[in-house]
């Protein structure tokens, strides 16, 4: 599922240019380029909880700086994520996911359903914070859409 969803994201983002990426489609909304940073960001973090066992947020602050614009999106997203075409992205999120993928094929289902009993939304496994990496894409890929549909010269979809 993780393949597919990452898929119609390459498939919703195929052709962009930098200023596509860039746009803003209101004061309030994310830029396209921004998301698909903060999918990186994402699933880095993920990685780093679920991988390298870290509790969520205590990563060093290098890490942070890196990623806690992308990771939290809103109005600093929106000032510094910008100038980047479409490979940058693309190739962040390539190397973020193959990374996923080599570490999955290191661990067996009892990994994949041990329980993180302090998990902010409360006792949860492995496998439903990867499945939550996967849908919030899925999210994002809709948004990415939407504003895809309404870039300058876009076509109406039908």
């Amino acid at each position: 599922m993780m393949g597919f969803m990452r898929r119609q994201v390459y498939g919703s983002t195929k052709g962009l240019s930098t200023q596509d990426l860039d746009f803003l489609l209101d004061s309030k909304a994310n830029r396209i380029g921004a998301m698909l940073l903060h999918l990186v960001a994402t699933e880095t973090y993920y990685q780093l909880n679920t991988f390298e066992g870290m509790k969520w947020d205590s990563w060093p602050d290098s890490v942070k700086q890196k990623w806690d614009i992308p990771m939290n999106l809103g109005e600093p997203a929106r000032k510094a994520i910008t100038g980047n075409n479409l490979d940058y992205y693309l190739n962040l999120l390539k190397e973020t996911r193959e990374k996923t993928f080599a570490e999955f094929r290191k661990r067996d289902d009892k990994w994949l359903m041990a329980v993180d009993k302090d998990w902010g939304w409360g006792p949860t496994n492995n496998y439903c914070k990867w499945f939550h990496v996967t849908e919030h894409e899925a999210n994002h890929n809709g948004q990415i859409k939407l504003i895809k549909g309404r870039l300058p010269g876009a076509k109406p979809s039908e």
